[in-house]
């Protein structure tokens, strides 16, 4: 068969390690190709910042090759950039899979940039398997400097996200080490040289660290009496909210209470599954921030933790285990912190290997992540603070709010009405982002607030203000990045919902 009349469909990728090879440039030498065999391209499948380690994620890939199987396909041929935009399977086999698969329904795959023709022929299979095997062993080549050079900026003491916590603040620092400021929440950096690095956060959360630790070493108190002391006190979290005994806990056992630097306590190198490392594979940096506490008084809270669990035999704690999962129904990390009479969640995992093991030897299967559960209970909490501190900004500017006690849908100046989403990070197993996003079709506010939450869904990641005039559908499903025609919404505060519902007096806008 001759190529001129050919029908084709584009396939093209970009990852984030590779930005120069953008959609639009792939598309770009793709089209020229086909313009030089008259090849007409009537369709266009386009994974935007995906990995190309795993076919989990690349939904247009996965469409395609349905598309593919199921005969829909209205063309005979595909067009891809190259060998690596196909994707850089670790296994070449799987790459050579997905090309047959769509051989075998009768659609030739075409490499357009490749100096070798995809015709079958003995020297362009010996290539094109050299040219896979090349396509993954590049990933693990840059996994490896990657993890290189993460572990260089932890042993100089650089920070590599995640929240500060409390008594603590994030610095940015320029390449020269000097101060350019705080990073507040939500915030990051935005020049590539910068650092971040850890200091001591306003004085009166400092001294409650470190009444903490005088009060679980010297008071002999446990985590529940130390939270109780601090809600009784009005004193909240680096979150805004009530102490419990899991977040006590963890303030104790963090070694960046000790000017620390710790990671690579778990690994998720090139997609693969979520592994827990041992101490001895931690990455450690002795007093690369200024200490909250002593050295000294960070051991000894250190040796109390241990001695306590210790005294628990196998026996004991699978017991305990068994007693909570009959009162909850279920298990989760957190209902293990939070139980004042059992070690905590780390030390089941350092007993057992696993948590999913010792869930396993008390007759526990989860049939689903009840960190869901947790996590929905926490942002159920936070959903009212949300429309309280949206009303008030609004009234500062001189606005005015009012909340529908029945629907929590709330108007603006009696001229346009606001519903608030809280959306919830999943994090699926490619280790991509997304928010299910659904809009309440019965109330019809003019506006949807979706409060998209970070990955660990402890502070809000940013915020999309959908008009509902732009929004038909029912559902919605947001990722990392979702293009012009959403994230022309994307805002990373609620400034400009403020500045809608602001008010001016006539003389000081004359």
């Amino acid at each position: 068969m001759t190529e001129g009349g050919i029908r084709a469909a584009q396939y093209v990728r970009m990852s984030t390690e590779h930005q120069q090879y953008s959609t639009e440039n792939q598309a770009e030498a793709i089209r020229r190709y086909a313009d030089q065999r008259s090849i007409e391209i009537v369709r266009t499948y386009a994974d935007e910042g995906r990995s190309g380690l795993r076919l989990d994620g690349r939904d247009a890939l996965k469409q395609l090759i349905r598309d593919v199987e199921s005969g829909a396909a209205d063309f005979t041929a595909i067009l891809v950039y190259d060998v690596s935009r196909w994707g850089r399977f670790q296994d070449a086999d799987e790459s050579a899979y997905y090309e047959y698969v769509c051989k075998r329904a009768g659609v030739a795959v075409h490499y357009c940039a490749e100096q070798f023709e995809n015709d079958g022929s003995p020297v362009s299979t010996i290539v094109k398997g050299v040219k896979r095997a090349m396509a993954g062993e590049y990933s693990r080549e840059l996994s490896a400097k990657v993890f290189a050079g993460q572990c260089r900026l932890i042993e100089m003491g650089f920070r590599q996200g995640g929240a500060p916590g409390y008594g603590l603040r994030r610095r940015l620092i320029d390449q020269g080490g000097n101060a350019k400021g705080e990073l507040n929440r939500g915030e990051h950096k935005s020049i590539q040289t910068d650092r971040v690095i850890l200091t001591l956060g306003p004085e009166e959360e400092v001294e409650t660290v470190r009444s903490i630790y005088r009060s679980f070493v010297a008071g002999e108190r446990v985590e529940k009496e130390i939270a109780n002391d601090l809600n009784s006190r009005g004193i909240m979290t680096d979150l805004g909210r009530p102490w419990t005994r899991g977040t006590v806990h963890q303030v104790l056992i963090n070694e960046k209470y000790v000017g620390n630097n710790l990671w690579n306590r778990v690994s998720f190198k090139l997609k693969k599954k979520r592994v827990r490392n041992g101490p001895d594979m931690w990455i450690r940096a002795e007093g690369a921030f200024d200490r909250v506490v002593d050295k000294e008084l960070f051991d000894a809270a250190q040796t109390i933790i241990r001695e306590r669990s210790r005294r628990f035999t196998d026996a004991e704690m699978l017991d305990g285990l068994r007693q909570l999962l009959e009162r909850h129904g279920y298990l989760s990390g957190l209902i293990i912190d939070e139980s004042e009479h059992l070690p905590s969640s780390s030390t089941y995992q350092s007993r057992y290997g696993s948590l999913l093991r010792a869930y396993q030897l008390v007759g526990f299967t989860p049939d689903r992540d009840y960190r869901y559960v947790e996590i929905n209970r926490l942002l159920r909490g936070l959903y009212p603070d949300v429309i309280a501190a949206t009303i008030a900004a609004i009234e500062r500017l001189g606005g005015r709010a009012e909340k529908d006690a029945t629907t929590d849908l709330v108007t603006v100046n009696g001229e346009f009405t606001v519903s608030i989403v809280i959306a919830r990070c999943l994090e699926l197993a490619t280790g991509s982002l997304r928010w299910n996003v659904r809009f309440d079709t019965s109330l019809q506010p003019d506006i949807t607030v979706v409060l998209r939450m970070d990955r660990p869904n402890r502070t809000p990641l940013d915020y999309y203000l959908l008009p509902r005039i732009d929004m038909t559908v029912p559902r919605l499903r947001l990722a990392e990045s979702n293009g012009l025609s959403l994230d022309a919404y994307r805002f990373e505060t609620l400034d400009p919902l403020y500045s809608m519902g602001a008010r001016v007096k006539l003389q000081e806008a004359a």
